[in-house]
C-alpha cells in the first residue's frame, strides 16, 4: 500500500516537473523571438522560418531537460500499457524520437509566435505582450481550427506536453498541424484579441 502511494506521489512530482520544464521552454522560446528582429508576416514566411536552426540550437539545454524528464514517464506508461489494453508502440530510439519531436515543436511554436507577434503589432502599433503571444501561439498550435479563447489566460501547457511526448513516441509528424496553425494566425482578429486581453488584465 505504502509503496503504491509513494509511486503515485513520485509520478505526480515527475509529471509536475515535466510540465514546468515545458512551460519554461516555451516561455524562453517565445521571448527569444520577441527580443529578436525577425518577424514573419505570412504563413508562407513562417514555413520558411522553420528551416532556420539558430533559435532552437540556443535552447538545446532546455530541450534536453524536457526529454530527460519526459522519457522516464513514457516508459512508465508503456510498462502499464498491457494492463490498460492500450496499443503502445515504442522503439529503442524513444529518447531520440522524443528529442526530435520537442525540438521540432519548439521551432514551430517560435515561427508561429513570430507571426502572431507581427499581427498584434500591426493591429495595435505597439510591442506585443509576451504573455498574449504565448497564449495565442499555444492555443493555435493545439487547435488551429478553433477561435482562441482568452477566458483562461494560461496557455495549455499540459496538453502541449502530452502532444509532444506522445507524438515523439509514436513518430507522428507535426508539419501539417503547424501549417494549419500558421494559416489560422493569418486570420485572427488581432485588434479584438489584444483589446480583450488588455481588458481582462485590468480586471485581474
Amino acid at each position: 500500500m505504502r509503496a503504491g502511494k509513494k509511486a503515485g506521489t513520485d509520478a505526480r512530482r515527475a509529471s509536475g516537473a515535466l510540465v514546468r520544464a515545458v512551460s519554461d521552454l516555451v516561455g524562453k522560446a517565445v521571448d527569444q523571438v520577441l527580443l529578436g528582429d525577425v518577424r514573419v508576416g505570412s504563413a508562407s514566411e513562417a514555413r520558411q522560418l522553420l528551416k532556420r536552426d539558430e533559435h532552437a540550437e540556443a535552447l538545446a539545454g532546455d530541450i534536453q531537460r524536457v526529454v530527460a524528464l519526459g522519457v522516464p514517464l513514457l516508459r512508465r506508461l508503456a510498462r502499464g500499457a498491457r494492463v490498460m489494453k492500450v496499443p503502445w508502440v515504442f522503439v529503442a530510439s524513444t529518447t531520440l524520437s522524443v528529442g526530435i519531436a520537442v525540438r521540432s515543436g519548439v521551432k514551430e511554436i517560435q515561427a508561429l509566435s513570430s507571426l502572431v507577434a507581427y499581427r498584434l503589432e500591426q493591429a495595435t502599433g505597439a510591442p506585443a505582450d509576451p504573455a498574449l503571444v504565448k497564449k495565442l501561439a499555444v492555443d493555435l498550435y493545439l487547435h488551429p481550427r478553433r477561435t482562441p479563447n482568452l477566458n483562461n489566460e494560461r496557455p495549455r501547457i499540459v496538453r502541449l506536453t502530452r502532444k509532444w511526448l506522445l507524438g515523439g513516441a509514436f513518430g507522428r509528424k507535426t508539419q501539417r498541424r503547424a501549417s494549419r496553425a500558421f494559416e489560422a494566425a493569418e486570420q485572427i482578429d488581432a485588434a479584438a484579441l489584444a483589446a480583450e486581453w488588455k481588458s481582462a488584465e485590468r480586471k485581474r
